[in-house]
């Protein structure tokens, strides 16, 4: 059993991650941002801890984090907004790995997207800029971090039924069959049981290998 907190604990994937953790004994703290979440959270089997990320400090966070043995990033502004995608996928996300050094949590996963980088290449005008901008910085912090961490990339997030199969990989294309958030929890549960997965970006999309073979063969 291992103590998990997941951070954006209401969001989709977050919802679908927390019951895998939960079947297989695992003990799911989920932080969420506002009291209604709570009861989505609890039915998910995980137990709900308000806490706002976006204007929590780094002590707040490690307060909460500490006893944990892994965190999972996996919230987000959910776009619109430049200044709040910024505060949170940017800053809260930066905030919440210092924490995690500061609690003594090395083990860290992070929710990215297919694409992301320094180089990602969205153009300044497009409304996809801010997130592209926010998650190159995030990815980049944690690379330069002494946590352990693990970086999942999935590719264009559908709401498609789960065939717990990937394909590590696929780059970033118009023509991409997309990754289900079903998958993507998969992908996350099985990367927080597998050591051999820390220090990589993990790259993928719905495909035609399990995710544990497909784990075992990028070891």
């Amino acid at each position: 059993m291992a103590k998990i907190v997941i951070i954006g604990g209401h969001g989709k994937v977050a919802l679908l991650l927390a019951p895998l953790l939960a079947e297989r004994g695992d003990e799911v703290t989920s932080i969420i941002r506002t009291a209604e979440q709570a009861v989505d959270v609890a039915a998910a089997g995980a137990s709900p801890l308000l806490l706002d990320i976006e204007t929590a400090s780094a002590p707040e966070l490690a307060a909460v984090l500490r006893g944990a043995d892994a965190v999972v990033f996996s919230a987000g502004a959910g776009g619109g907004d430049p200044t709040r995608t910024y505060a949170v996928d940017r800053d809260a996300a930066i905030r919440s790995m210092q924490a995690a050094q500061d609690a003594g949590v090395r083990r860290y996963v992070m929710v990215s997207y297919l694409g992301a980088g320094p180089d990602h290449g969205v153009p300044e005008g497009d409304s996809f800029f801010p997130y592209a901008e926010a998650k190159a910085a995030a990815d980049t912090a944690l690379r330069a971090s002494d946590l352990d961490w693990t970086i999942l990339m999935p590719g264009r997030l559908t709401l498609d039924e789960p065939t717990g199969a990937v394909d590590l990989g696929a780059t970033r294309a118009a023509d991409n069959p997309g990754t289900s958030r079903a998958n993507v929890a998969a992908m996350a549960a099985a990367v927080l049981a597998d050591p051999t997965t820390i220090g990589k970006d993990l790259p993928f999309t719905d495909g035609d290998v399990p995710v544990a073979k497909a784990l075992a063969a990028a070891s």
